[in-house]
């Protein structure tokens, strides 16, 4: 296998010197993505479907026939084109996120950086020769990049968060310091759309095992955006409980919804929904980023929404519980 590098195997199960399974096992070991095809009679079907279980594509009872060979063979060399061209797309997909990161900062973010250093510089030198319709534009021009720049900053954002690094800051983390941090940070918005947000928090919960900051801001984004979709008067509710060792944050709106065609692509980066509110900006990144820093803590987060009459979003995080210690038996 290693020499010849197949596509497929037909393997045995019952061969002298070493078994199918310590065979298959090795392959496995060699290339995942090598389909392994178990030979076997009849009498060894539980066999041949333990195999499967372990990782082997399918089975071929004996006595087969020619056609019956072929059949299966086609069928796995199916599956190890659609395995590898699978790998290629996830390669592919990783140098478009390395080059589009390095255009962003290089091409984008350093000239828009100079641009917004200067143009505060030659606001402040013009300050007494402007007039007060040149000093609003000057304002503008400032808010304008600085937009560009935090939209930017985003991209970024989205494309760099490192799940790895994320584990390395790990800690006990209490959720209802990681609400409140997230409610403060999205109050200012609520407070401009008069948006009443309301929030439960069950008594004892337990901690979690994970990073503060990076747990803040995945909160923060899902808050950010009932507050952003829902309009003008409208209400948001967190509700945090813990059921079966599991810690779950749902956050719900009565805003304008999500369209039943957008919910399977809403963690996907830079996607946008057909739901929108006046004024609002979207860059598509937000829940990208929250889905990977909840699968980075082992947890999950759904979401089901109805058009024009809101959504809830509901972060699942497992609970993190201190080893017990061994006390000796004093009978």
């Amino acid at each position: 296998v290693k020499e010849f590098q197949p596509d497929l195997t037909f393997v045995d199960l019952k061969m002298p010197g070493i078994s199918g399974f310590e065979v298959l096992e090795a392959i496995h070991q060699i290339d995942p993505t090598i389909v392994t095809i178990v030979i076997t009679g009849f009498a060894t079907v539980d066999s041949a479907v333990d195999a499967m279980k372990k990782g082997s594509y399918d089975f071929l009872p004996k006595p087969f026939t020619p056609d019956e060979l072929r059949l299966i063979t086609h069928r796995g060399l199916e599956r190890r084109r659609f395995a590898l061209e699978t790998i290629a797309l996830r390669r592919e997909k990783k140098m478009l996120r390395e080059h589009f990161a390095a255009i962003v900062s290089h091409e984008l973010k350093s000239p828009l950086g100079a641009v917004q250093t200067n143009l505060f510089v030659l606001a402040d030198d013009l300050s007494e020769k402007l007039t007060e319709d040149q000093t609003e534009k000057f304002k503008r021009l400032q808010s304008r990049i600085g937009d560009l720049v935090n939209l930017i900053n985003t991209w970024l954002r989205a494309i760099s968060v490192d799940i790895n690094s994320i584990r390395e800051n790990f800690d006990q983390v209490s959720i209802e310091t990681v609400v409140h941090k997230a409610v403060e940070n999205t109050q200012i918005h609520a407070t401009r759309k008069a948006i009443d947000i309301e929030f439960t928090i069950a008594d004892g919960l337990s901690p979690v095992h994970g990073d503060e900051v990076t747990l803040v801001e995945a909160v923060v984004n899902i808050v950010g955006n009932a507050v952003k979709y829902t309009r003008i008067e409208g209400h948001v509710s967190i509700n945090v409980r813990e059921i079966d060792e599991e810690i779950i944050i749902t956050v719900s709106d009565n805003g304008v919804g999500i369209a039943q065609e957008d919910i399977p692509h809403l963690f996907e980066d830079f996607y946008v929904g057909k739901s929108k509110t006046e004024g609002e900006r979207r860059s598509g990144v937000g829940l990208a980023i929250t889905r990977r820093i909840i699968e980075a803590h082992d947890g999950s987060i759904t979401v089901e929404s109805e058009l024009g009459k809101g959504s809830t979003f509901a972060i699942h995080l497992p609970t993190a519980y201190e080893p017990t210690a061994n006390v000796p038996d004093m009978n």
